[in-house]
């Protein structure tokens, strides 16, 4: 089995959020079969949604794993959980603790009802594609082009780098 660089998105806007991403960046090199390639700098952003919330702090992080898609999904809700992150499907985009998300898994196209990759709702977060280029460097994304393309027609939130 060889391994892949996948990119997962992190957010958090629920208790101390910079330390919250630093630490859930630290379990993301720790999981089983996989390492830490970089991390992003830290990004606040504002919320999505019409749930009054406050801002969010986000990174992405670049791993190379010999996980399978699934395992590293549970894997990464296990962290998720460990930093009390709640699930409520009312609100779709409530305020969390954590939340860690698959952006790209190697070039692979999954579509079930436990994953999809690339991420669905990607091209449109500026939060998670400026991350993406700043670890990245230019990337074709498959199925919706180029990281440059993407930013330039996501739409516009005020998006900041955090000095941690």
């Amino acid at each position: 089995m060889s391994a892949e660089d996948v990119y997962i998105g992190i957010g958090s806007n629920l208790g101390d959020s910079i330390t919250i991403v630093h630490e859930a960046i630290k379990h993301l090199g720790k999981l089983s079969k996989t390492q830490m390639i970089k991390s992003s700098s830290l990004y606040q952003s504002g919320s999505i949604g019409d749930i009054p919330q406050d801002d969010y702090i986000n990174a992405v992080a670049a791993l190379n794993t010999e996980l399978q898609p699934i395992d590293l999904l549970l894997e990464l809700q296990a962290i998720e959980y460990a930093f009390y992150r709640q699930r409520d499907t009312a609100l779709r985009w409530g305020p969390r603790t954590l939340d860690l998300d698959i952006i790209l898994f190697g070039n692979r196209f999954i579509g079930d009802s436990h994953l999809t990759v690339p991420h669905p709702e990607m091209q449109n977060r500026l939060f998670v594609l400026k991350p993406l280029l700043e670890i990245s460097g230019e990337k074709y994304i498959p199925g919706l082009g180029s990281l440059e393309y993407l930013i330039d027609n996501a739409s516009p939130i005020k998006l900041t780098i955090v000095d941690d």
